[in-house]
């Protein structure tokens, strides 16, 4: 296909999941025959969790493939992104300090040394830094979360966006590092103190004007920009990371305000894996919001407006978009 002239940089998006020990020499191909922005999905690439272990631990018949796929990782320099779809076991009961719900810190630490960190820019990486002294420094977006939206942002082309849920800034300041120059944002967050932490890394990253940040609770600010009907299917991308509760009312203001073919993300959509866990079995502080999410997930199961996939990264991101 590459001999041939008229597919190379003709081809929108291809899948993987076959002889993993060819998978580099797919991807040095498909470099050919993809067109710029395209995407490339390689299936298996955490290897049952392998790819993390000792060797010693690894059945022989793994190893081979193990190593191909560590390989293939540790690719970094490419210009196009990699999707991995993950077979994750979530570990219910974990007691790990990360976000991660994969069934070991280490294949956790993995995924982020291999992919995240390698990628990250500068002023994510600070603002991260930054944001662990806060309190509530789990509050902020795993930066394996904020690698995925970042190429959902690519993916859509955003240059509109609305955030309902800013803390310290990780997210805002990824979608500002990621839209156009004259994109807009919209924030709002009830606690200014927060973003204002994390305000110096992104005014140094020089995309403070991209972003208009309002202090408000978020129904208001929604229902104020559907008074005004030009706003009404304008936004390209929503990211929700806020009250559990009202989810479902974020979402319903944002099937109106999204054009088609728009996106929202919603966090926290596993709730630390309490979702598929016995109510007894969980912390009482966890069971509201807990109960909220798993009414969230069963009426987003049934919203015919949407296409949905929920990602197992951090804490778990339901991704919705818009067809109707």
């Amino acid at each position: 296909m590459l001999n041939q002239g008229d597919k190379k940089d003709s081809f929108d998006f291809t899948f993987l999941d076959r002889d993993k020990i060819n998978y580099r020499n797919y991807h040095e191909r498909l470099m050919g025959l993809l067109r710029v922005g395209g995407v490339a999905v390689f299936d298996n690439t955490l290897w049952g969790g392998t790819v993390a272990m000792h060797g010693d631990d690894i059945l022989e018949w793994r190893i081979s493939v193990r190593q191909a796929m560590i390989e293939l990782n540790e690719v970094k320099e490419e210009e196009v992104h990699l999707i991995a779809t993950m077979a994750n076991r979530v570990v219910a009961k974990s007691t790990s300090p990360s976000k991660g719900l994969l069934q070991s810190n280490e294949l956790y630490q993995y995924v982020l040394e291999t992919t995240v960190y390698p990628r990250e820019p500068k002023p994510l990486e600070e603002l991260r830094s930054i944001t662990t002294s806060h309190p509530r420094a789990m509050m902020g977006t795993a930066p394996d979360a904020g690698q995925m939206i970042s190429m959902l942002l690519k993916v859509v082309g955003a240059k509109r966006t609305i955030e309902i849920g800013v803390f310290t800034g990780y997210s805002l300041l990824l979608t500002a590092l990621t839209i156009p120059d004259d994109g807009k944002i919209i924030a709002v967050d009830v606690d200014r103190d927060a973003y204002e932490m994390g305000l110096s890394v992104i005014k140094k990253a020089g995309v403070k004007h991209k972003i208009n940040f309002i202090q408000s609770e978020a129904l208001p600010i929604l229902d104020q920009l559907l008074e005004d009907k030009e706003n009404e299917g304008t936004f390209d991308f929503g990211f929700v990371d806020a009250d559990k509760v009202n989810y479902w009312n974020y979402h319903e203001r944002l099937m109106k305000l999204l054009k088609v073919g728009g996106i929202a993300a919603y966090d926290n959509t596993l709730w630390g894996g309490s979702v598929a866990m016995p109510e007894e079995e969980i912390a009482e502080w966890m069971r509201p919001g807990r109960q909220f999410t798993i009414q969230f997930n069963e009426l987003l199961a049934q919203d015919r407006r949407v296409d949905i996939c929920l990602a197992p990264l951090g804490d778990g991101i339901t991704i919705c978009r818009r067809i109707c």
